[in-house]
């Protein structure tokens, strides 16, 4: 049943609040041909001058502006409201003319009505352009996608409160290659701004205007050290805690691979599972020359009555590697996928020729073949280069011999166990260990020295952090030093040049953990919206709504 009457249309509460039945008098309602409702009204003179506020008693004249509003009963509506235009009067007043504004029914020069935009920044914001644009529809509001973005982006220029603790983190545009920067208040647990780059100098210049910031949350990058110091100097440092102890995890599961890399493969010798220099190449020559050895032990043990499941556990493949492979009287040929133009070794022959002939930096030789047709990235040829640069290294002097150590086994299994395992055992505390965790933790601290002396230190450091107080920290860094540990010494060497900021971390309750948190959320952001996730849609979208009203 549609409105027939401005009665009818005043039900439906054109004038959102009893203010604005004084502001606006509705005159009539019609039926378009077309369908959809017409509603005339006028707009009260008021006269102010938005300039000088002095009063007009003089009309220039009236004007008519058309405005969207709420659909009524599944149709749309056009308000079609006069509005009085008068003329300023005072001779130090730069504006001549000008008309009667209501920001609550109308902004200036908008297309509809303020409680419409409002639902359209409200979905914008939401859901994104098109998404927008479909719902929107279905509610009865014609509005295309393009609109919908660009009034979020146009409400997100609005400035939030003054932050005075901030956490900021960097972002991935594309990995490993261009990266963008997020600044969250950790206070008020909102994103402030999103940076379209990772620069020092675009960082410092963001702090330089903002001088109320007293605490900045940060990883351990020294990019975002740099900053801080440059443009906020007055403000304090924090170094997150999860990258602190994360560090701390990495320096020990490099000081275990002195040990090997053992992938649970006991077929394997422990000498093919070593990590350095060349140990990729030569762990892959290993297995190459060793598949028929594990093929008849795999139909071996097949033949005593095993299931695929028990050959598993005590070789360490994948079960269904190992069905398969039972299925074939001899050891499977690699089928090796066709060279493209996406490979660098499609033009392995010019290559050689060109790194002979003299030509030896990546940059030169990557342009010579992206003339010849080359599609891939600079980094797939940088490793390419990497192997004939180890290999002349190689001819020119003896091979260095490296320490390896005797890897530490699991007792019931008889696996080794890896360094990635061996860190993360090493951090945690006894009382969260299971039976088999605990049972690897004795194993490890009988077969390797090093790991008793780091799991003491570790165990001190989880104290000092979990007792927020930064006082035996300085003893503790010296006596990790002395540990004569190489990757333990550089992590204490690393801590004791960044103290403030770590000691900062360990006596103030704030982390970058809500910076986490926005980095997944811009992510998802910037997936769902494709190739329009620029920097400045994105900012519109991470900033929070009532940034945006």
């Amino acid at each position: 049943m549609g409105v027939s009457s401005p009665g009818d249309y005043a039900a439906l509460k054109f004038p959102p609040t009893p203010r604005h039945d004084r502001d606006v008098s509705v005159q009539s309602v019609e039926r378009r041909d077309s369908g959809g409702w017409t509603v005339s009204g006028s707009l009260t003179p008021n006269g102010i001058c938005p300039d000088c506020g002095l009063q007009s008693r003089r009309r220039h004249g009236w004007r008519r502006r058309r405005l969207q509003d709420y659909p009524a009963h599944g149709d749309g509506v056009t308000v079609t409201l006069w509005v009085c235009r008068w003329r300023c009067l005072a001779p130090a007043c730069p504006r001549r003319t000008f008309s009667d504004q209501i920001g609550s029914i109308a902004r200036p020069f908008a297309r509809r009505t303020s409680r419409v935009g409002e639902i359209v920044s409200h979905l914008g914001h939401a859901t994104g352009g098109r998404p927008a644009e479909r719902l929107l529809h279905r509610l009865g509001l014609g509005v295309s996608d393009d609109t919908v973005l660009r009034q979020l982006k146009n409400r997100a220029q609005d400035t939030a409160e003054p932050p005075t603790v901030i956490g900021i983190d960097d972002w991935s545009w594309r990995k490993s290659q261009t990266y963008g920067t997020i600044i969250v208040d950790l206070e008020r647990r909102a994103v402030i701004d999103v940076l379209e780059d990772r620069d020092v100098v675009t960082c410092t210049d963001w702090l330089k205007r903002h001088p109320e910031v007293e605490v900045i949350s940060r990883d351990r990058c020294g990019l975002y050290a740099q900053a801080a110091r440059q443009g906020a100097p007055q403000a304090e440092q924090v170094a997150d805690r999860f990258h602190t102890v994360q560090n701390l995890r990495q320096a020990i599961e490099e000081q275990m691979n002195l040990h090997g890399r053992a992938t649970g493969r006991a077929l394997l010798s422990d000498a093919d599972n070593i990590t350095a220099e060349g140990s990729l190449l030569k762990s892959r020559l290993a297995h190459r020359t060793s598949r028929e050895e594990i093929f008849t032990t795999i139909h071996a043990l097949r033949n005593q009555g095993l299931t695929c499941s028990e050959i598993g556990r005590r070789t360490g493949f994948p079960r269904r590697s190992i069905a398969k492979w039972l299925q074939f009287e001899t050891p499977p040929d690699r089928r090796r996928a066709a060279l493209k133009p996406t490979s660098p070794w499609y033009f392995e022959e010019f290559l050689s020729q060109s790194w002979k002939g003299g030509i030896r930096t990546g940059s030169a030789l990557f342009r010579l073949i992206r003339e010849r047709g080359y599609e891939g990235s600079p980094t797939h040829l940088q490793r390419l280069l990497a192997g004939w640069r180890r290999a002349e290294k190689q001819a020119k002097g003896p091979a260095l011999e490296h320490q390896i150590l005797e890897p530490v086994r699991d007792p019931e299994t008889g696996h080794a166990i890896s360094p990635v395992i061996a860190a993360a055992l090493c951090i945690k505390p006894r009382g969260k260990l299971t039976p088999d965790q605990a049972r690897k933790v004795d194993a490890l601290k009988a077969g390797s020295p090093a790991f008793a002396t780091m799991r003491c230190l570790v165990m001190r450091f989880n104290g000092i952090l979990r007792g927020r107080e930064a006082d035996p920290l300085p003893a503790w860094i010296d006596d990790a030093i002395e540990t004569d540990l190489a990757p333990i010494v550089r992590f204490a060497r690393t801590l004791n040049r960044d103290f403030d900021a770590v000691k900062n971390a360990i006596e103030m309750p704030w982390s970058n953990g809500q910076a986490e948190g926005q980095i997944n959320r811009l992510k998802t952001l910037k997936r769902a919206m494709y190739g329009r996730a620029g920097q400045e849609l994105l900012r519109a979208r991470m900033l929070p709504l009532r940034h945006t009203d």
